[in-house]
């Protein structure tokens, strides 16, 4: 049964019994905790934690998750994968635990011509909590598994709780025997590699305190409602399904692997280090294809070095394999033609994914060479001071900051004859990770702090946003925090945050600032409101101070935004997205929005692109937005449905999470988006764009910043003023800047060029007379010396290398010049062949020279170069050479 079928045959099962199918969302995950969604449950996490009413009694969805922390196993056993897809079915306070074993038991041993997945029940073993005797006795004689295929576990393998105070509660997991060739027998207590866990179900029933671990914390009672969360692996039951090993060999990896076998001449079977190799390769590529098409960009930080160090990983074992050109575009095609059938997106969306990905191949394998060239010279130094264990922390340094894989390291330093210390490495890699999990575990606690929030919105629901349509409303005050504590009043200087039952505050969202402006209550109180933000959905909170009288919980009040500072934004973000669809006029659709802020009078807009925008382009963006400006398009919001609005080709934004109802923005005929933000009612109140310009803020990721209405009028009134002076001091007009400014700069560096010319000649004369100065140590040619301040690094270098050429014959020679530059000492040290024979190095001799400066320096063997603080220590520096040249050459 193909992987395609599996997900039809779970939403259609639990579709049929009254559950409500809903879309798997994206990876990026929707919660402030989490980079990337790991679990099936978490979109629902807000209905689990009582944030918002689960709109539906039942529901069931095929979730995309991806989980990094054993990325180093992946490919090394079956049940080690980035990605893989959730089925789970969740009931709301409706069916509990008779019924979720029901379901399960039904779908999985139900024929598969009567629409279910054919197990064997002979086949299946169940476990249960310790305590857990209900789950056990509703499996034993209601659905009939004997009593020695139901096994009981403790907290570890069968309790469930997110890591946080809140609901909790027993698990019950169905496991497959694949057969005695896959181990010893005993059940899944025994052997967890033959009898693989291919479905968990969770009772949440009871409400979890604080703990110390993920087993030890209290059970402080019995939750009001009890639900249902369950998950089915969906790859896991593929692998049993289609007979396969493990589930690299399933139909829509297996595809990939036969890719990378081709590309590589690699087969797969034929040893088991480059089977490892083509497992993970099929793993991350799949990954990367469905982290970019849920807008991730390869980055140095979050989400954005997850997918770097996942393709980074995949590349690296194609060359491993043997691969030495680009791969990663065969790679995606495939995947893309295998997941295609299940996210329609991807194909739709396939010309951006590759432009992502391509780019971060080639940018890796210049890193790679990089790498190489960093490598080589810590092998090198390692060698010559006699070492035989290149450095952990160089291991790491490679590993941390040019994404260097250890296994290169590993194999490019025993090619030389080194081995590695690998505990350093894994200490400090360890260290790296202990101190992002203790992030990790400070983020978890986030949410409690919202506590407050939805206590006010279960009191009193959510706020109606009038702001769309009006810039003031008659309101209640149903919530007040003063220092984020529920306070019944707050009084003239407290800073407060205010929840109204109805608000024409536009809160921070989609790009766009927050409204500020005054709620004025009816007991003559005045509080200035700074910010309005959404801490949790349907709550808006206005955050201010009360500058006069008393505000209560419950008082009528009177919510005034300041409309000039609105009207700012909403032309703003209507030139965001006017900008967008001349972007993607212009690039095609791999330019999508990555991000964006709205602010009065000015924007800044993020979108996809692996190279700069040509100057000739942003000018022909900034022309096209402008002449629509002239068009007079009015500017319309409608509210449909998601489906509706995909089919008349609405854009939406990659990462944002949208509801069944969504609410469309069309100006005219040239853009329309998915927004929520406040806008413009026809373009020609806009009156002027003008982009600043475009830059890098990441891999893959642009920025564009411009200005909008006055404020872009005033930065063009200020650029006629700069224009006017420069006519007067070049005498030209306008159009003839750009020349005269040029020609003026040509001679300015053709002169910099004859200085630079007169100075390197000077400073060479000097040469013939060091060589004179030369003394005899030992029989080695020294010589030293201070040349003018001033001197660059260059000059002096190139000095060296001329006087070290003019001892002649065959004697060993050393060179050592010093100078100042800015007000600290420089020196280069060059020595020749017979110099070097008689152990004299350069680098040696620089590390002693500096460390005397208060520096230090380093190079090769023939030439090295230092520097220090102290330049009036240049003397004792130079009798430290003498020293050494001394000892060296006794």
């Amino acid at each position: 049964m193909e992987s395609a079928e599996i997900r039809r045959r779970w939403l259609s099962f639990y579709e049929e019994r009254g559950h409500t199918v809903v879309p798997s969302a994206s990876l990026i995950a929707d919660d402030p905790t989490l980079l990337l969604v790991p679990a099936g449950m978490v979109p629902f996490k807000p209905y689990f934690l009582g944030e918002v009413k689960a709109p539906w009694a039942r529901a069931t969805s095929v979730q995309k998750c991806v989980r990094t922390p054993d990325i180093e196993e992946v490919g090394k056993t079956t049940r080690h994968g980035t990605f893989f897809q959730m089925c789970g079915n969740f009931s709301f306070g409706d069916y509990f635990k008779e019924g979720a074993i029901t379901y399960a038991w039904e779908l999985l041993t139900t024929p598969q011509d009567k629409g279910g997945y054919g197990l064997d029940p002979e086949r299946l073993w169940i476990t249960v909590y310790l305590d857990d005797d209900e789950a056990e006795t509703i499996w034993r004689d209601k659905i009939g598994v004997p009593s020695e295929r139901i096994q009981r576990l403790g907290k570890k393998d069968n309790y469930w709780s997110m890591g946080v105070p809140g609901p909790c509660g027993p698990c019950s997991e169905i496991n497959y025997d694949r057969g005695p060739e896959f181990g010893v027998e005993g059940g899944p207590a025994v052997n967890d590699e033959r009898y693989v866990e291919i479905w968990n179900l969770v009772f949440m029933q009871y409400e979890r305190g604080e703990g110390i671990s993920k087993d030890d914390f209290e059970i402080l009672g019995e939750l009001p409602s009890k639900n249902i969360d369950t998950g089915l692996g969906l790859e896991r039951l593929a692998m049993i399904l289609q007979g396969v090993q493990n589930m690299y060999e399933i139909d829509t990896s297996m595809a990939v692997i036969k890719k990378a076998t081709e590309l590589t001449g690699v087969e797969y079977g034929a040893a088991h280090g480059s089977d490892v190799s083509l497992r993970v390769v099929t793993d991350h590529m799949r990954t990367s294809v469905m982290l970019i098409g849920d807008g991730v960009s390869p980055g140095n930080e979050g989400r954005g070095y997850v997918l770097r160090r996942i393709m980074r990983r995949a590349i690296r074992n194609m060359r491993l394999l043997g691969a030495t050109g680009p791969v990663v575009k065969d790679l995606i095609d495939v995947v893309i033609g295998m997941m295609g059938q299940q996210y329609p997106d991807l194909v739709t969306d396939r010309q951006r994914i590759e432009t992502v990905a391509l780019a971060e191949e080639a940018a890796f394998l210049k890193t790679l060479k990089a790498g190489t060239n960093i490598l080589d010279t810590a092998i090198t130094d390692t060698k010559s001071s006699g070492g035989t264990v290149l450095a952990g922390d160089k291991a790491f340094l490679l590993h941390d900051t040019w994404g260097f894989p250890i296994d290169l390291t590993l194999e490019m330093a025993a090619e030389q004859g080194l081995s590695v210390d690998e505990d350093g490495f894994r200490r400090l890699m360890k260290e790296q990770r202990d101190k992002a999990k203790a992030d990790a575990r400070a983020k978890k606690s986030g949410h409690a702090d919202l506590g407050a929030y939805r206590q006010i919105a279960d009191a009193a629901g959510e706020t109606d946003f009038v702001g769309y349509d009006g810039t003031e409303a008659e309101s209640t005050i149903v919530g007040i925090l003063v220092d984020g504590v529920s306070s019944p009043a707050a009084t003239e200087g407290d800073e407060v945050e205010i929840v109204l039952d109805r608000t024409p505050f536009y809160a921070e969202g989609g790009g766009q600032i927050g409204d500020t402006g005054r709620i004025r209550v009816d007991s003559g109180a005045v509080i200035e409101i700074r910010d309005c933000q959404k801490p949790v959905p349907g709550v808006y909170v206005h955050k201010g101070v009360v500058q006069v009288g008393e505000a209560t919980v419950g008082a009528k009040a009177q919510a005034t935004i300041d409309v000039r500072r609105r009207k700012a934004i909403a032309r703003a973000h209507s030139a965001t997205h006017l900008t967008h669809q001349a972007l993607r006029d212009a690039l095609g659709p791999t330019a999508a929005q990555a991000g964006s802020e709205n602010q009065p009078g000015r924007f800044r807009f993020d979108f996809g692109s692996p190279s700069a925008v040509p100057t000739a382009v942003m000018t022909d963006v900034e022309q096209q937005i402008n002449e629509v400006l002239a068009r007079d398009l009015d500017v319309q919001a409608e509210v449909m449905s998601i489906d509706e609005a995909k089919k008349q080709g609405a854009i939406a934004e990659f990462g944002e999470k949208y509801g069944e109802r969504v609410r469309v923005v069309a100006i005219g005929d040239f853009s329309k988006e998915l927004c929520g933000g406040t806008h413009v009612h026809n373009t020609a109140q806009l009156g002027l764009v003008k982009l600043l310009g475009e830059s890098s803020i990441g891999s893959g990721v642009r920025r564009i910043e411009a200005l909008v209405g006055v404020d872009a009028y005033n930065f063009l009134a200020r650029e006629h003023t700069v224009v006017a002076q420069l006519q007067e001091l070049v005498k030209g007009r306008p159009e003839e800047l750009p020349e005269k400014v040029s020609a003026m700069l040509g001679k300015l560096k053709d002169a910099e060029k004859e200085i630079e010319k007169f100075r390197a000649e000077k400073v060479l004369q000097a040469a013939a007379g060091l060589v004179e100065s030369a003394q005899d140590v030992n029989g080695v040619a020294l010589v030293t010396g201070q040349v003018p301040d001033g001197t660059g690094a260059d000059d002096l270098r190139k000095l060296v290398l001329d006087v070290r050429g003019r001892i002649q014959g065959g004697r060993a020679a050393v060179v050592a010049l010093f100078t100042v530059v800015g007000g600290k000492p420089l020196t280069v040290i060059a020595t020749n062949e017979a110099a070097r024979e008689r152990g004299l190095k350069a680098g040696d001799l620089v590390r002693g020279a500096a460390k005397t400066l208060g520096g230090g320096g380093g190079g090769k063997p023939d030439v090295a170069q230092g520097g220090g603080q102290n330049p009036a220590a240049v003397g004792e520096a130079i009798d430290a050479v003498q020293r050494l040249v001394a000892e060296t050459a006794k």
